[in-house]
Protein backbone atom coordinates (compact mmCIF):
# COMPACT_ATOMS: atom_id res chain seq x y z
CA UNK A 1 0.00 0.00 0.00
CA UNK A 2 2.03 2.97 -1.31
CA UNK A 3 -0.93 5.75 -0.18
CA UNK A 4 1.65 6.60 2.73
CA UNK A 5 4.86 7.52 0.38
CA UNK A 6 2.59 9.64 -2.11
CA UNK A 7 1.67 12.47 -0.08
CA UNK A 8 2.35 15.42 -1.73
CA UNK A 9 3.42 18.06 1.13
CA UNK A 10 5.77 15.67 2.92
CA UNK A 11 9.43 15.07 2.50
CA UNK A 12 10.24 11.32 1.79
CA UNK A 13 13.43 10.60 4.20
CA UNK A 14 15.60 7.84 3.13
CA UNK A 15 16.68 5.22 5.37
CA UNK A 16 20.07 5.98 6.97
CA UNK A 17 21.86 4.86 10.18
CA UNK A 18 19.62 6.20 13.43
CA UNK A 19 17.01 6.36 11.25
CA UNK A 20 13.48 4.37 12.60
CA UNK A 21 11.86 2.12 10.04
CA UNK A 22 8.34 2.01 10.42
CA UNK A 23 6.01 -0.42 9.13
CA UNK A 24 3.17 0.81 7.11
CA UNK A 25 -0.16 0.20 8.98
CA UNK A 26 -1.18 -2.98 6.76
CA UNK A 27 2.22 -4.80 6.19
CA UNK A 28 1.13 -8.29 6.47
CA UNK A 29 4.65 -9.68 6.58
CA UNK A 30 5.00 -11.92 9.80
CA UNK A 31 8.30 -10.45 10.88
CA UNK A 32 7.51 -7.33 10.50
CA UNK A 33 3.79 -6.34 11.01
CA UNK A 34 3.20 -2.73 12.80
CA UNK A 35 7.30 -3.10 14.12
CA UNK A 36 9.50 -0.26 14.54
CA UNK A 37 13.16 -1.36 13.07
CA UNK A 38 16.04 0.97 14.96
CA UNK A 39 18.79 0.64 11.90
CA UNK A 40 22.08 0.68 13.37
CA UNK A 41 24.14 0.02 10.04
CA UNK A 42 22.63 1.05 6.32
CA UNK A 43 25.43 1.52 3.59
CA UNK A 44 25.67 0.31 -0.11
CA UNK A 45 26.54 -3.08 0.73
CA UNK A 46 23.11 -4.03 3.00
CA UNK A 47 21.61 -2.73 6.29
CA UNK A 48 21.17 -3.78 10.03
CA UNK A 49 18.41 -2.91 12.68
CA UNK A 50 16.70 -4.33 15.27
CA UNK A 51 13.15 -4.19 15.89
CA UNK A 52 11.95 -1.96 18.80
CA UNK A 53 8.60 -3.72 19.62
CA UNK A 54 8.94 -7.52 19.79
CA UNK A 55 9.44 -8.38 22.93
CA UNK A 56 9.98 -12.46 23.63
CA UNK A 57 8.71 -14.32 27.06
CA UNK A 58 12.98 -14.88 27.46
CA UNK A 59 15.24 -13.20 29.67
CA UNK A 60 19.03 -13.19 29.71
CA UNK A 61 18.98 -15.89 32.26
CA UNK A 62 17.10 -18.24 30.24
CA UNK A 63 19.57 -17.69 27.47
CA UNK A 64 22.81 -17.94 29.70
CA UNK A 65 22.46 -19.16 33.05
CA UNK A 66 25.65 -17.78 34.65
CA UNK A 67 24.01 -14.61 33.97
CA UNK A 68 20.89 -15.07 35.68
CA UNK A 69 19.72 -11.92 37.58
CA UNK A 70 16.38 -12.66 39.33
CA UNK A 71 16.26 -9.20 41.16
CA UNK A 72 16.55 -7.42 37.84
CA UNK A 73 15.33 -9.72 34.88
CA UNK A 74 16.76 -8.34 31.41
CA UNK A 75 13.84 -9.03 28.67
CA UNK A 76 14.77 -10.16 25.50
CA UNK A 77 13.41 -8.51 22.67
CA UNK A 78 13.20 -10.56 18.69
CA UNK A 79 15.42 -8.26 16.94
CA UNK A 80 14.66 -9.81 13.41
CA UNK A 81 14.44 -13.13 11.54
CA UNK A 82 18.39 -13.30 10.63
CA UNK A 83 20.72 -15.45 13.15
CA UNK A 84 17.97 -15.99 15.73
CA UNK A 85 21.24 -17.82 17.80
CA UNK A 86 23.20 -14.25 17.59
CA UNK A 87 22.65 -12.18 21.13
CA UNK A 88 22.86 -8.24 20.36
CA UNK A 89 22.67 -4.89 22.61
CA UNK A 90 21.85 -1.59 22.12
CA UNK A 91 22.13 0.95 25.47
CA UNK A 92 23.23 4.35 25.99
CA UNK A 93 25.82 3.68 28.64
CA UNK A 94 29.14 3.58 26.48
CA UNK A 95 30.84 4.85 29.20
CA UNK A 96 29.97 1.30 30.99
CA UNK A 97 29.47 -0.61 28.07
CA UNK A 98 31.65 0.72 24.69
CA UNK A 99 29.82 0.31 21.47
CA UNK A 100 29.25 2.08 18.53
CA UNK A 101 27.30 5.43 17.80
CA UNK A 102 24.10 5.04 16.48
CA UNK A 103 22.43 8.11 17.08
CA UNK A 104 22.39 10.86 20.21
CA UNK A 105 22.63 8.78 23.27
CA UNK A 106 22.04 5.56 21.50
CA UNK A 107 25.00 2.94 21.03
CA UNK A 108 25.09 -0.50 19.47
CA UNK A 109 27.05 -3.70 20.53
CA UNK A 110 29.97 -3.30 23.15
CA UNK A 111 32.13 -5.25 25.60
CA UNK A 112 30.09 -8.61 26.14
CA UNK A 113 32.65 -8.68 29.34
CA UNK A 114 31.59 -5.20 30.94
CA UNK A 115 27.54 -6.52 30.53
CA UNK A 116 29.17 -9.73 32.50
CA UNK A 117 30.19 -7.69 35.34
CA UNK A 118 27.30 -5.26 35.34
CA UNK A 119 24.60 -8.00 35.57
CA UNK A 120 26.96 -9.82 38.30
CA UNK A 121 27.21 -6.71 40.26
CA UNK A 122 23.62 -5.39 39.67
CA UNK A 123 24.90 -2.00 38.35
CA UNK A 124 22.81 -1.38 35.77
CA UNK A 125 19.31 -0.01 35.14
CA UNK A 126 16.91 -1.92 32.84
CA UNK A 127 15.68 1.03 30.89
CA UNK A 128 19.60 1.43 30.18
CA UNK A 129 19.95 -1.29 27.68
CA UNK A 130 17.82 -3.57 25.26
CA UNK A 131 19.07 -7.00 24.07
CA UNK A 132 17.85 -8.75 20.72
CA UNK A 133 18.31 -12.23 19.21
CA UNK A 134 18.73 -12.09 16.21
CA UNK A 135 18.39 -8.75 13.73
CA UNK A 136 16.82 -7.47 10.47
CA UNK A 137 18.95 -7.63 7.41
CA UNK A 138 18.51 -6.38 3.96
CA UNK A 139 21.01 -6.90 1.19
CA UNK A 140 22.25 -4.51 -1.08
CA UNK A 141 19.11 -2.68 -2.57
CA UNK A 142 16.68 -5.06 -0.77
CA UNK A 143 15.50 -2.22 1.02
CA UNK A 144 15.07 0.12 -1.53
CA UNK A 145 12.48 -1.60 -3.29
CA UNK A 146 10.45 -2.30 -0.17
CA UNK A 147 10.83 1.76 0.09
CA UNK A 148 9.54 1.83 -3.46
CA UNK A 149 6.54 -0.53 -2.93
CA UNK A 150 5.82 1.65 0.44
CA UNK A 151 6.15 -1.18 3.29
CA UNK A 152 8.20 1.75 5.32
CA UNK A 153 7.87 4.87 6.60
CA UNK A 154 11.55 6.84 7.73
CA UNK A 155 11.55 8.69 11.49
CA UNK A 156 13.67 9.92 13.67
CA UNK A 157 14.66 8.42 16.81
CA UNK A 158 14.94 9.42 20.60
CA UNK A 159 16.22 7.71 23.46
CA UNK A 160 12.77 7.55 25.01
CA UNK A 161 10.67 5.98 22.20
CA UNK A 162 13.88 2.60 22.80
CA UNK A 163 14.49 2.91 25.92
CA UNK A 164 11.47 3.90 28.07
CA UNK A 165 8.50 3.04 25.54
CA UNK A 166 6.04 0.23 26.49
CA UNK A 167 6.73 -2.44 23.10
CA UNK A 168 3.11 -2.31 22.59
CA UNK A 169 3.33 1.78 22.13
CA UNK A 170 6.41 1.80 19.94
CA UNK A 171 4.31 1.70 16.70
CA UNK A 172 1.79 4.09 17.62
CA UNK A 173 4.54 6.40 19.31
CA UNK A 174 7.19 6.57 16.37
CA UNK A 175 4.50 7.42 14.05
CA UNK A 176 3.25 10.41 16.11
CA UNK A 177 7.06 11.53 15.69
CA UNK A 178 6.58 11.94 11.97
CA UNK A 179 4.42 14.46 12.80
CA UNK A 180 0.44 15.22 12.40
CA UNK A 181 0.03 15.12 8.80
CA UNK A 182 0.15 11.21 9.63
CA UNK A 183 -2.06 11.33 13.05
CA UNK A 184 -4.49 9.36 11.45
CA UNK A 185 -2.30 6.84 10.54
CA UNK A 186 -1.64 6.12 14.05
CA UNK A 187 -4.78 5.17 14.50
CA UNK A 188 -5.58 3.03 11.81
CA UNK A 189 -7.11 -0.48 12.91
CA UNK A 190 -4.86 -3.30 11.87
CA UNK A 191 -7.33 -4.87 10.12
CA UNK A 192 -9.61 -2.22 8.44
CA UNK A 193 -12.49 -4.32 7.30
CA UNK A 194 -13.15 -5.03 11.39
CA UNK A 195 -13.75 -1.05 11.51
Amino acid sequence: MNFLNNKDNTEKVPPAKGKLLIAEPFLHDKDFARSVVLLCEHTGEGTIGFVLNQPTMLTLGDLLVQLDNPATPLEIYNGGPVQPETLHIVHRIPDLLGGVPVAQGIYWGGSFESLQDLIRENNYKEGDLRLFIGYSGWAAGQLDKEMEEGAWMVGGVTEQLIFETEASAIWKQAVGLLGKDYAFVANMPIDPQLN
